[in-house]
């Protein structure tokens, strides 16, 4: 009897004593976490661009991004055309940090190359949902979602048939998923949504869903190599279009980012590099095109922190 009451108080004692030693690890622990600080990622691309396409960056709170564009011809007869220079599409486009989470955008673009390509206006927002971060919160991505819609100013009627104003119209939604694996590493998601309202050919679909996907690897402080690329649904896109490639290099040089590529799209804007890229990148330099993005930031407006 005394055994077993010796036991009972053992076993008591026992527990008394871990459930104190674990009340004090638990307390620390809750200390601890209390004490932490939640570190965000940033810089996981150097640009608003990842080559053609939007990636999660955009500027900040009271900063003016002006961006200038141009893709170039193909490079199959370099010497003659002097590396595509003879035909090139332009854009030109401001965007605005109206917070650090909200931006707005505006752009012009001459269309898809040609003499006298008609102009198209784009007007575009992006905002940030989460923002990847370590420590008292832990988000293992960022993520953003994009919007725009782009105007076709052509003089109708262009091939003979009037057309109505709603024709001029396409809609794109994004949604941008990134995460920065390291330093040196980056990589973005982009399932994307266009609704194009006319289409260059009955066989091709007025709803477009791709898949896009690129990264980046940095070379050096100031220099990354980038990479995108664009999966249709199939049979949307119709005879004779392709999914657009890029490949090419940020860099940085201040406020500036100049970003060159090589890529099969003369589009500027997403319904245009996305839905209308009418060589194969997979052709080498029958599909292949020269391009740069070049842009410069101002702060507009000081906030205090």
């Amino acid at each position: 009897m005394n055994l077993t009451r010796n036991k009972t108080f053992g076993i008591l004692a026992f527990t008394l004593c871990l459930t104190q030693l674990y009340g004090q690890d638990l307390d620390a622990l809750l200390k601890q976490e209390e004490g932490k600080e939640t570190e965000y990622a940033t810089a996981t691309f150097k640009g608003t661009r990842l080559l053609n396409g939007q990636s999660i960056e955009a500027p900040g709170k009271g900063v003016l991004q002006v961006m200038f564009s141009h893709r170039f011809g193909t490079l199959e007869d370099p010497l003659y055309t002097f590396f595509g220079m003879t035909q090139a599409s332009i854009r030109f486009g401001f965007d605005y940090g109206i917070s650090n989470k909200l931006s707005v955008g505006i752009g012009r673009s001459s269309g898809l190359g040609g003499t006298t390509p008609p102009p198209t206006y784009d007007f575009s927002a992006k905002y940030r949902l989460l923002t990847q971060s370590s420590g008292a919160v832990n988000m293992p991505v960022s993520v953003a979602v994009f919007g725009s819609t782009a105007i076709n100013t052509v003089h109708w009627p262009a091939d003979g048939i009037e057309r109505s104003t709603a024709d001029r119209f396409t809609y794109t939604g994004q949604v941008l998923v990134a995460r920065k694996f390291s330093e040196g590493f980056s990589l973005q998601l982009m399932p994307t949504y266009i609704h194009r309202n006319l289409t260059d050919a009955a066989d091709q679909s007025n709803n477009l869903f791709a898949i896009g996907f690129g990264g980046r690897i940095k070379l050096s402080k100031r220099t990354t190599f980038n990479f995108e690329y664009y999966l249709n649904r199939a049979n949307s896109l119709g005879a004779g279009y392709y999914d657009p490639v890029a490949i090419g290099f940020d860099i940085e040089t201040g406020g500036h980012v100049f970003q060159i590529m090589l890529t099969n799209s003369t589009g500027l804007i997403e319904p245009q590099f996305i839905g209308q890229t009418n060589t194969n990148f997979w052709d080498g330099a029958k599909g292949i095109r020269l391009g740069f993005n070049f842009s410069r930031v101002f702060t507009v407006k000081e906030y205090k922190k």
